[in-house]
């Protein structure tokens, strides 16, 4: 008789039903609430209603409020003063009716009376510099802030009004109900800070060689606070970390500024032909027929000129924009200007940039390339860009407006320009040009949920550096082979994740109250987006579902609910696991290998065998033909591989089993060879998928996703069983490191043994 044949196993056996383990009682525990990260959000979501439906669109019912301004604004250069006329009309769509209104007064962050600098702990440094020490202890607080000096109806007449800190209060003569509109007037004025030695987002830069001055304007003018469904008036003060919430609106803006200035800013330029001269004519219909390279409008000899001399002459710039939620403006006697075209759903958008001649050839070469190829990458991601141009102004900052926003990044002064000083100014041009879509259009409430702009925009900003990259190889530093990116990649974020949990809040927090600003609201949302895109959902469901939500909510007011359920309603997944554990909570990503057991087969009953029989009061042999597994040096194997007894009727294990199977059955039996018992666990709270390589002993490999739904009975530890033809020599989970599991140590099979770094240290010398 030939003997027994032992088939080793590659995965955990799944016992049959009718041969389950022997039952216990368990012992009796407290009944508890549902805790399982599978539960649906309804805790945590807002009830479905006319405004916002279940599904993540706007309901029958959403409205939004609009706010219209005409604007005379001048720059006092040599005082560093601006000082507006302004009238405001606000219309009320809601259905509610409104006593008062509220204005936003950002300027007023930096007033003398000021909390902002109160609401922050303070340490005296037994060590300070001079420049610190003197700005912390001797310097007193500066003339900043807004002076209202009149606040009218449109006939003159004073209004009513009260300033709480960064917010001013309107009382109406008489409420406005659905359809109101009610015009007002305000007179202000106030001294613009030096956002340089200051801090701030808006503001001058001062270049004393020259004596001349870059301002980048915003926040410039008294501002129409939100009114919707969900905060009623989004009043919150401005403490100056947390940013805006904005209704859209019409604006017209004239502002005046030195002859001699250089001036662009949000909407189009209404008075082109009284502003430019014969010659930036003649560049400007060029640049509108240049797609790839930039055309300069301003010279850099014309704007070192420039900085020379001083007019005392004026010169007023009249801008008009439509549906926008905000303005800003740059002006200065030291830009170079240039444009270019870049096609946009089949029009023609001009990227702009301006900049000082301290900022070439950098900014010269890669600015407006940079805004065109952004542009591009985020048409594709969401919708096509819909205003006339993006502009990119040289500042020492990084911050966003409708149409233009603010970029750092210049060569050193000897004019080198370190990879990392080019790499640092493409990516913050991407990004805030990216604002546009997130949250300029997209119009999320910045003061409430910062990630919700900035989170998504960095995800979008991520794969717009890789179309750079890709577009612009000659961008890229020697050795580099693709956009180095900050933020986005899964094991960029495991140092935040993995640190100290008192100093870290979840997503969902009010983003001045965030301990660790970037990596809430920045880098744990874009790398939860990137994993989600990637690993999670697969890029088609994901891009589709992420193009339905920022169509369905350009030009209107998201809340995080609409962008959740906006993205199972598109992609049918349920995804509140995800959301719950990224964006709810301080989890993190630990998934390990916490045992391998190699199996064989044998036809000796093993223990459990015995214990199914006794437990249903039989023998082993009135139970039927079995197969029984023990474990590679258990007693049972040892006893098993000792008595080498042969399968009754039948000569080898195959033919056994095939005995218990039609002729048909039989055509479609594989033949595994190898059977292993794997057990992974979840050290981390956060559920996720596990991405499992499998190497085999003829050098192959074999990747398996197990879906994160595996945990949903056991959020310790699952088990899968697995039979192959070939011999697995080793296992790794998330070979790519994709998950963001902060700890590696535990994710390969055999365990994976690290040189301390003494012994690397050792085995280099």
């Amino acid at each position: 008789m030939k003997k027994i044949k032992y088939l080793c196993l590659s995965f955990l056996f799944v016992s049959i039903g009718m041969f389950a383990q022997e039952q216990t009682q368990p012992e009796r525990k407290p009944g508890h609430k549902n805790e399982n990260k599978f539960k649906e959000l309804y805790d945590e979501f807002a009830t479905p209603n006319m405004f916002r439906t279940g599904s993540g669109a706007p309901g029958p019912g959403y409205y939004q409020q609009q706010a219209d301004y005409k604007m005379d604004i001048e720059l006092d250069d040599v005082n560093s003063r601006l000082s507006g006329n302004e009238t405001i009309t606000y219309t009320n769509n809601s259905p509610d009716e409104l006593k008062f209104l509220w204005v936003q007064l950002d300027q007023n962050m930096r007033a003398p009376d000021s909390k902002t600098p109160l609401i922050e702990s303070t340490f005296t440094s037994p060590v300070e510099s001079p420049s610190n020490f003197v700005k912390k202890y001797m310097k007193d607080p500066l003339e900043r802030g807004f002076h209202i000096e009149k606040v009218t109806d449109t006939n003159g007449k004073p209004l009513s009004h009260m300033i709480n800190g960064t917010m001013m209060r309107v009382e109406l003569p008489q409420p406005m109900n659905t359809g109101d509109k009610f015009s007002f007037k305000i007179q202000w004025w106030y001294n613009i800070n030096n956002h340089v030695e200051e801090g701030g987002r808006s503001g001058f830069e001062y270049f004393p060689d020259t004596d001349n001055k870059i301002y980048v304007m915003a926040q410039f003018y008294p501002r129409m606070a939100v009114y919707n469904d969900v905060e009623g008036w989004q009043n919150a003060q401005f403490f100056g970390r947390d940013e805006f919430a904005l209704p859209f609106g019409n604006f017209e803006v004239n502002i005046t500024v030195p002859a001699d200035h250089i001036l662009d800013g949000t909407g189009r330029l209404m008075n082109r032909s009284e502003v430019f001269t014969k010659d930036m004519m003649a560049r400007y219909e060029k640049a509108k027929r240049s797609f790839d390279e930039p055309v300069e409008i301003v010279t850099q000899k014309e704007a070192e000129a420039a900085s020379q001399k001083k007019s005392s002459a004026k010169k007023t710039w009249k801008l008009h924009a439509e549906n926008v939620r905000d303005f800003g403006w740059a002006s200065s006697r030291k830009f170079i200007w240039d444009m270019m075209a870049v096609k946009i759903g089949g029009k023609d958008v001009m990227a702009v940039s301006m900049y000082p001649p301290e900022a070439n050839p950098l900014w010269g070469d890669w600015s407006s390339k940079t805004v065109a190829s952004t542009l591009i990458s985020y048409s594709r991601m969401t919708f096509d860009y819909p205003y006339h141009k993006a502009i990119s102004v040289s500042a020492p900052m990084g911050m966003e407006y409708p149409m233009i926003c603010y970029n750092f990044g210049r060569p050193n002064k000897d004019g080198t320009i370190p990879p990392r000083t080019r790499y640092g100014m493409q990516g913050v041009i991407i990004h805030e040009v990216g604002h546009n879509f997130f949250p300029m259009i997209v119009n999320s409430d910045e003061r409430q949920w910062t990630w919700m702009d900035e989170g998504l925009n960095t995800f979008v900003q991520y794969v717009a550096e890789r179309d750079f990259g890709e577009k612009y190889p000659d961008a890229l530093a020697e050795g580099d082979t693709e956009f180095p990116a900050r933020r986005g990649p899964a094991k960029n974020i495991i140092p935040y994740m993995s640190g100290d949990q008192d100093f870290i809040a979840p997503i969902m927090s009010k983003g001045l109250n965030t301990y660790q600003f970037g990596n809430n609201a920045y880098a744990k949302p874009a790398t939860a987006l990137n994993i989600l895109r990637e690993t999670v959902m697969g890029r088609d469901l994901f891009d589709y579902s992420f193009k339905e939500y920022a169509n369905r909510w350009k030009f209107k007011h998201p809340t995080p609910e609409d962008f959740f359920r906006t993205m199972e309603d598109a992609s049918a997944m349920d995804l509140d696991w995800f959301w719950r554990g990224w964006f709810y909570t301080t989890d993190y990503v630990d998934i390990g290998l916490k045992d391998v057991k190699k199996l064989y087969v044998s036809s000796q009953p093993n223990a459990a065998a015995k214990r199914i029989a006794d437990f249903r009061k039989t023998s082993v042999e009135e139970l039927g033909p079995l197969v029984y597994f023990v474990e590679e040096g258990s007693e049972e194997y040892m006893a098993s591989m000792k008595n080498n007894e042969p399968l009754e009727n039948s000569t080898t294990l195959k033919e056994y089993l095939m005995d218990n199977f039609t002729e048909a059955e039989r055509k479609n039996i594989k033949s595994p060879k190898y059977f292993y018992n794997i057990t992974f666990e979840k050290p981390g709270g956060l559920v996720m998928p596990i991405i499992v390589e499998y190497t085999y002993a003829d050098g192959s490999k074999e990747r398996i996703t197990y879906p994160a739904q595996i945990w949903r009975h056991n959020d310790k530890q699952v088990t899968r069983a697995m039979a192959t033809q070939k011999e697995i020599v080793s296992i790794e989970i998330d070979p790519d490191l994709e998950t963001a599991d902060i700890d590696t140590s535990n994710n390969s099979w055999p365990k994976e043994i690290k040189q301390s770094k003494f012994e690397q240290f050792k085995s280099k010398n």
